[in-house]
């Protein structure tokens, strides 16, 4: 049997770890399955660490067939053995960012949902400024049942409503145009004239100021503030519009003084522990205080999902790096962020935030607008194309659908073109020659950073990158190191196994990374051997194919080990 040398494997991450092209023998690896390990082994109580490099020679088909006896089995997912499902789909498309769906009414059956995972969403979700707890929890028995029947793993993310200032009912819309006198009032009255409207938030009087401009659903119409009198601002139409009951008010460069987290976001926020939901996007947050102490909260409950606030305040602005070091990630929502800063500066407040992330090795969502004509047509503009692809070549690691898939006309469409345009960036950037190709992936770690887990991620990432290799395949049971391997942008697929149902979900927000659940063994390497028979089996993988393994399972001493290694499937 022809293996490589201990001292290439060990160079192969010392070298990839510095920088510097691992050393690969790929004919070699093909005639025989070699394993190359760097193991860094730390004793609980002493921290004693030592290194430890070692090339062990493994045939996968005289594994004993009863090597794993009484090992807890890894859990079928059909779904995942079909082409046209899930995984399948975005490994085909040759996609690693992910896409966040809006379920509305157009899309909360099944069938719809189902039609929506097949095209490319993996995760869905619920907007609590609309629908009742019944209504939501419907939608989630549809996704529970997806995910137990068909072999999905369907992400569910709430969404708060957040301390959100609205206009009341109208007996009928109102045409404005531009000069006329419109008045908002907290006066609670059943006849308040044709130009006058209640407005849901009795500060509101307080917060505004003469000079001040009030913007309606982002700007779709805008007033300008003239007087405040007793309950009622009055105001001079700048940009006319037809109003509607229950419109969105935001004044332009400030924030409602209203708490983060209101009674009905409470409730909601209940809601989602009772059906044990994967992501909390946190509405309005300015201060890092707020995102704290419901992290803090859910945690106190036993909750391990993940808290990202939603950057849409004027507030949160110059406080961006405070909130993302206390969050799970974030959401940049430029409808509203676009009404209380000026809409020039949120590309770059959207830019700032990615990069703050990806330094601090955190999932980011870019949402709103994203294919918003695609509401209405069943194509999307130049522009919204271009937006998405420059999202993802900013680095972000998700990108979201609203109105699109909650009631737009061409759901399936616009999940689609979202998927192909993700596609293209991704292919653009493997291509050969490609002079960003080495800014968009094997990101290094940070200089000095001292964290061996980093340098492994990036070594396993460079690994792959130089063996061609078909996967990295990672086993973890919190989902730190398939996060720190997302965070290196590897070119290839993330394979990620792990005990945790909830945990597997909840990497489905993780750039490039699938997941799937299995029972760690006492023996790592039985663990292993199931996990290959099952990438095999599903057609996650083929003969020959290249695999590099990262892993932190513990050894039978109960040491923790971190490994690399190189397998090859026979």
């Amino acid at each position: 049997m022809e293996c490589v040398s201990a001292r290439c494997a060990f160079s192969a991450v010392r070298g990839a770890a510095s920088g510097r092209r691992a050393c690969a023998r790929g004919a070699a690896l093909r005639k025989c399955v070699a394993r190359r390990e760097f193991v860094s082994t730390t004793r609980s109580g002493s921290q004693r660490a030592k290194n430890v490099t070692r090339m062990v020679a493994v045939d996968e088909k005289s594994a004993k067939a009863g090597s794993d006896a009484g090992a807890q089995q890894l859990q079928p997912q059909p779904k995942q053995e079909l082409a046209a499902g899930g995984v399948q789909t975005r490994r085909a498309q040759k996609r690693q960012s992910k896409i966040v769906c809006t379920i509305g009414p157009k899309t909360c059956s099944k069938e719809a949902m189902m039609m929506l995972a097949d095209h490319g969403m993996n995760i869905v979700r619920l907007n609590m400024s609309h629908g009742t707890h019944e209504w939501h929890q419907a939608v989630i028995d549809n996704v529970r049942l997806l995910n137990r029947d068909h072999g999905y793993n369907l992400a569910i993310l709430l969404d708060t409503k957040g301390p959100e200032v609205r206009s009341g009912d109208l007996k009928e819309p109102i045409v404005v145009e531009r000069g006329d006198v419109f008045t908002w009032t907290v006066r609670k009255e059943h006849e308040l004239g044709r130009m006058c409207t209640e407005v849901s938030y009795d500060d509101f009087v307080h917060d505004v100021q003469v000079g001040d401009t009030l913007l309606v659903d982002g700007g779709i119409s805008s007033f300008l503030v003239t007087a405040v009198r007793g309950p009622d601002v009055i105001s001079e139409c700048i940009d006319g519009g037809v109003l509607t009951s229950r419109r969105h008010l935001n004044v332009r460069g400030k924030s409602a003084s209203l708490p983060a987290i209101t009674d009905k976001d409470w409730e909601d926020i209940a809601f989602g522990l009772r059906n044990d939901v994967d992501f909390y996007a946190l509405s309005f947050v300015k201060h890092e205080d707020d995102v704290r102490f419901l992290r803090d909260y859910l945690r106190e409950r036993g909750c391990e999902a993940l808290v990202l606030p939603k950057i849409e305040s004027a507030e949160a602005v110059p406080r961006l790096r405070q909130i993302l070091e206390v969050a799970d990630g974030a959401m940049v929502a430029r409808g509203d962020l676009g009404a209380e800063i000026a809409v020039e500066e949120v590309p770059l407040v959207q830019e700032q935030i990615i990069e703050i992330n990806r330094e601090l090795k955190k999932p980011t969502i870019v949402a709103t607008h994203m294919l918003e004509s695609m509401i209405t047509y069943a194509s999307p503009t130049r522009a919204e194309v271009t937006d998405i692809s420059e999202a993802i070549k900013q680095g972000a690691d998700a990108t979201m659908l609203s109105g699109e898939t909650a009631g737009g006309a061409y759901p399936r469409e616009a999940v689609d073109t979202m998927a192909r345009v993700a596609q293209a960036v991704f292919a653009l950037q493997s291509a050969p020659g490609q002079p960003a190709a080495g800014s968009f992936y094997e990101v290094p770690p940070a200089p000095n950073a001292g964290d061996a887990r980093a340098d492994v991620a990036y070594s396993a990432a460079v690994l792959a990158r130089d063996l061609n290799a078909a996967a990295i395949v990672i086993f973890t049971r919190a989902g730190n190191y398939a996060r720190e391997v997302s965070a290196v942008r590897p070119r290839c697929p993330v394979l990620a196994f792990s005990p945790s149902k909830d945990l597997n979900r909840r990497l489905m927000l993780s750039w490039g990374v699938d997941a799937f659940l299995i029972g760690f063994d006492e023996d790592p390497e039985l663990t292993v051997h199931r996990a290959m028979r099952q990438l095999r089996s599903s057609n996650q993988v083929a003969k020959g194919d290249v695999l590099v393994i990262v892993s932190d399972m513990l050894n039978g001493a109960g040491d923790s080990v971190n490994t690399v290694q190189v397998r090859v499937i026979r």
